[in-house]
């Protein structure tokens, strides 16, 4: 478990969680379903029973270090690393490499988002545990695939092999029973892009495409070496810090070098060019949480499909509304139906939940008031 180090990217800004979600503070510093503890909280909670928490390490913006600082306050303040700009997840990524390399060669990474929906958390944790004992034995980069329960336009696939999925097993995995097959990692044909309806259901008819979590799993060796072969620019940066990290004098390496390195995603630099990425199956209630809509999905709702955040709030004749209002905000809602209804920062946002897609714009108008 030592060896285990956990690293969670907070740095969005959330943008289509607004009006609740602010560039100041971000959906993962917010609780979002409304049970006391926020959407990072909870991911720092959930990581804790697989690496101590001197192992977990947040990649946030500079401006949200008091946030961190506030709502995890368990975490060591170096192991909040702070970027000067955004540069996508690949150098996000890069820069907690190079620094977990120089505490610990041998580590085993986990890196994760900040803001996710994790209902079994019994699952997700063993099925973290199980994918850590095949990356510790295998040189593979291991990424989870959500089994899918429905023709999902809104997140990417990964297509995995299905037919040859025991060319890289490690002895670990050597067992007949129908467990340890289910839970065996399969080879990736490929990465797809958010399909529109027609595509997604063929893959959800296909039985071997999964929707991208985005939570990767790898020795620190291996992502090292990946970063060394595809995105060499990457890792030459970074390396150069190597005699600072973990000193009073990263931070000042940071900030003069971060900003200079290349924009550029995980998936598309690293996974999709690798020959050595692995996917495992998973099923532990997930959502990216992405939208009011999502959210709506997962919360607890009433028989007219209604879910409702404020203690104020009375709903007549309206349906499937999903509903967050300021605690002591007095609110009569009457006749909606497939709505969001969010009012916080001074802002009231009323709009269809099909048309949450626009959010970004409506956002935008208010903002140039």
């Amino acid at each position: 478990m030592n060896n285990n180090y956990i690293v969670i990217m907070a740095g969005g800004v959330g943008s289509r969680f607004w009006p609740m979600s602010t560039e100041e503070k971000p959906k993962q510093f917010l609780d979002v379903l409304g049970i006391g503890k926020t959407l990072l909280q909870q991911t720092v909670a959930r990581f804790k029973t697989i690496a101590p928490a001197e192992n977990i390490l947040i990649v946030t913006s500079a401006k949200y270090k008091a946030l961190v600082t506030e709502q995890c306050p368990e975490l060591l303040e170096s192991n909040i690393l702070l970027e000067p700009c955004m540069r996508n997840t690949a150098p996000c990524i890069a820069y907690a490499a190079y620094k977990i390399k120089g505490l610990n060669p041998d580590a085993n990474m986990v890196v994760a988002p900040s803001d996710h929906l994790i209902t079994n958390e019994a699952e997700f944790i063993r099925v973290i545990k199980n994918g850590l004992e095949f990356t510790v034995n295998n040189d593979t980069l291991l990424t989870l695939g959500i089994q899918p329960h429905r023709p999902e336009t809104g997140y990417g696939y990964i297509q995995a092999d299905s037919i040859n999925n025991e060319k890289l097993i490690s002895k670990n995995f050597e067992t007949d029973n129908r467990q340890a097959i289910t839970d065996n990692p399969l080879n990736v044909i490929a990465f797809k892009e958010k399909p529109d309806l027609v595509t997604a259901k063929e893959y959800l008819a296909a039985g071997n495409y999964y929707w991208n979590s985005g939570i990767f799993l790898w020795s620190l060796k291996s992502i090292v070496k990946a970063f060394e072969k595809d995105l060499p620019e990457v890792a030459e940066l970074f390396q150069k810090g190597a005699a600072v990290y973990n000193t009073n004098k990263e931070q000042a390496f940071i900030d003069e070098m971060f900003p200079t390195c290349m924009k550029i995603s995980i998936d598309y630099g690293i996974m999709e060019k690798a020959d050595n990425i692995y996917v495992q199956p998973a099923d532990f209630g997930w959502s990216d949480l992405g939208t009011w809509g999502s959210l709506w999905e997962k919360r607890e709702r009433c028989e007219q499909g209604n879910t409702v955040v404020g203690e104020k709030v009375h709903v007549f004749e309206s349906s499937n509304c999903i509903v967050n209002m300021p605690k002591n905000k007095k609110v009569v809602i009457q006749g909606l139906n497939d709505c969001i209804v969010v009012e916080d920062n001074d802002v009231l946002l009323i709009c269809k939940k099909e048309e949450e897609q626009r959010i970004k714009e409506f956002r935008a108008a208010v903002l140039n008031d």
